[in-house]
């Protein structure tokens, strides 16, 4: 069932979340979750807007090879994640994957709603850059930046038809992050 376009279970951890925030007064760790959630993901907890204006993205995004992960805010509907990201010749990309699946299917909101309108903001240690989500499903775009998914984020690199099979059954989204 939804609820003002939200899952039942995830309008329900909101409102859980929203109603213990108006309880504490700013001590604890409840205080720390609720601050986290309110301007931003927390870990796997899809959070709010973020609170640090936005600026142009940077002419370079070498400094993101190596990143783990990064936060990123889809404008519409307002809601912020954490992702793995890949950089691959000075071009930036998240990936989601596990899409077909039944978690998938109940958790992945955003893919969808960024495929319909990528305006969304990222944030790196702090930083938040105004960039557009892309869709790609190229394949000869993508093998690179598959190769870099697996070298940072995979024990063994599968073998890369597979991780293409898997872009091509929409079991596997990777969206490009351009300069808006």
């Amino acid at each position: 069932m939804l609820i003002e376009g939200k899952h039942e279970v995830t309008y329900i951890i909101y409102r859980w979340l929203g109603q213990g925030c108006r309880r504490c007064r700013g001590t604890g760790r409840h205080a720390r979750l609720c601050h986290e959630v309110r301007h931003g993901p927390w870990g796997m907890v899809p959070g709010g807007p973020f609170s640090q204006s936005a600026q142009p993205v940077p002419a370079s995004w070498a400094f993101a090879k190596d990143l783990d992960t990064v936060e990123f805010q889809l404008l519409d509907p307002v809601s912020a994640r954490t992702s793995w990201i890949a950089e691959h010749n000075n071009r930036i990309y998240i990936p989601s994957g596990y899409m077909n699946s039944t978690l998938g299917k109940l958790w992945k909101h955003w893919p969808k709603h960024a495929e319909k309108n990528g305006e969304a903001l990222l944030r790196i240690d702090g930083v938040v850059y105004e960039v557009r989500m892309v869709r790609t499903k190229d394949s000869a775009a993508l093998r690179p930046v598959l190769s870099e998914l697996a070298r940072k984020y995979m024990p063994t690199n599968p073998p890369m038809e597979s991780m293409l099979a898997e872009v091509s059954s929409n079991n596997l989204w990777v969206f490009e992050l351009v300069n808006r």
